[in-house]
């Protein structure tokens, strides 16, 4: 089978897509991976034939408007401060996902929930378009609201808050879809492309069961992991040797308004609690300083390798950096920044894998001291054990390949024979 995988957003929206890539590319399908320009190397370097995707959408974040608007921002208000910058690239977004799509024929489209352009690529095609999302919110439920709202729930109303989720980025580019559906598709511009009859999503049951009011056309698989060979730089071995295992600090791709603030409140209450950190900075949160020696600075490492080193983990919440710290069993500090993030912490504080979740524009380093020390109490690890114990039985990608291929099965469900990971 032909398939063409489209993505956008940062890393965290990428690189589970080019994992499944690999694994549907192993079953012997073909594969296009379409994604942000910016993630080239990333997927060219597995042999994964890739669709360069416009870099104008990851590069706004990096500007003063992209910065303030997350930096002020709570849960999804970050995003649509940016509206009238996302408006314009819009047309150019769409053209070079359709140059993609239709040179490669694909017999089905698999797309992450903000490649709006999909589904109407789908009705063209006369193919199925698949929605593949790192995280629920596209098929409604009574269970929970919408993680893209900032509610714990929503009572009578969390199956209409999904609706609002699945509707809502076809009605914000309204205009724009219809435009492009009429002069580059031939479609009635009124259309709403091809609604997906099939739903998989790339996160853990164990961590959010599956509810009961799903049906099996839809599938909750598990994380999809990208395995990557690392070994610690001789500086950051050295630094793990010289003492009890460090806390790792990251946010991820998520930009920083003041970098150096906050990298010197991270590493104050690291010192009054104790403990080491090792702080990734690639992101642009976070900046190397002289902050003594408990302190170690990388760029980036897998998550895979690196969290497994680790005691503790303090990140923004992003769906496939949670999924990364829970799988390694760590006690998890989340620092949400904006979108499902803030949805992710509170998961991780009911599961008692980690403390409650922490206001980021109100952050001190007494608070971050004492949810350190929280991380450290051994009830804490027991849970974030217990739950990594969980994930490690899942076999995520064999149950999404066996659904796209038209095998749907139950979360959690292994196919006979199949090892875990």
């Amino acid at each position: 089978m032909k398939i063409s995988i489209h993505t956008l957003g940062t890393r965290g929206d990428v690189q589970p897509y080019l994992a499944l890539a690999l694994a549907l590319i192993r079953a012997g399908h073909q594969v296009l991976l379409a994604a942000p320009q910016q993630f080239a190397g990333l997927i060219e370097g597995q042999g994964v034939p890739f669709a360069p995707l416009p870099a104008g959408f990851l590069d706004l974040l990096d500007t003063p408007q992209g910065k303030a608007a997350i930096a002020r921002g709570r849960g999804f208000s970050g995003g649509l401060k940016l509206l009238k910058h996302v408006r314009p690239l819009m047309r150019e977004l769409f053209d070079a996902e359709w140059r993609a799509a239709a040179g490669f024929s694909p017999d089905l489209i698999v797309h992450h929930p903000k490649s709006l352009a999909s589904p109407h690529m789908a009705e063209k095609l006369g193919v199925e378009a698949l929605l593949a999302s790192p995280l629920p919110g596209f098929t409604p439920t009574a269970a929970f609201p919408s993680p893209l709202l900032p509610f714990r729930t929503l009572g009578p109303l969390n199956r209409a808050s999904h609706r609002l989720a699945i509707q809502g980025g076809q009605t914000l580019f309204r205009r724009a879809i219809a435009q492009w559906r009429a002069s580059v598709l031939g479609l009635d511009g009124a259309g709403a492309g091809r609604a997906p009859v099939r739903t998989l999503y790339a996160y853990s049951p164990a961590v959010l069961p599956r509810p009961a009011d799903w049906s099996d056309d839809v599938c909750v698989s598990g994380y999809w992991v990208l395995d990557a060979p690392w070994a610690p730089p001789a500086d950051l071995a050295a630094f793990l040797s010289a003492g009890d295992r460090p806390v790792y600090v990251g946010f991820g791709s998520m930009p920083g308004i003041d970098p150096r603030e906050l990298t010197e409140t991270v590493a104050a209450a690291l010192a009054r609690a104790g403990r080491r950190g090792v702080l990734a900075t690639g992101g642009g949160a976070l900046t190397p300083i002289a902050a003594g020696p408990h302190v170690h600075f990388i760029d980036a490492a897998p998550h895979t390798a690196l969290l497994p080193l680790m005691s503790a983990a303090l990140h923004h919440g992003g769906a496939g950096t949670t999924g990364a710290s829970l799988s390694a069993g760590l006690p998890t500090i989340v620092c949400p920044f904006m979108g499902d993030q803030p949805f992710w912490a509170r998961r991780v504080h009911d599961l008692g894998a980690g403390p409650a979740p922490l206001d980021r524009r109100r952050l001190t380093a007494d608070a971050l001291a004492r949810a350190f020390d929280a991380a450290a109490q051994p009830g804490m690890a027991r849970a974030a054990g217990r739950l990594a114990g969980r994930i490690a039985q899942e076999d995520e990608l064999a149950t999404a390949v066996g659904f796209i291929e038209g095998a749907p099965r139950r979360s959690g469900e292994r196919r006979q024979g199949a090892a875990p990971r």
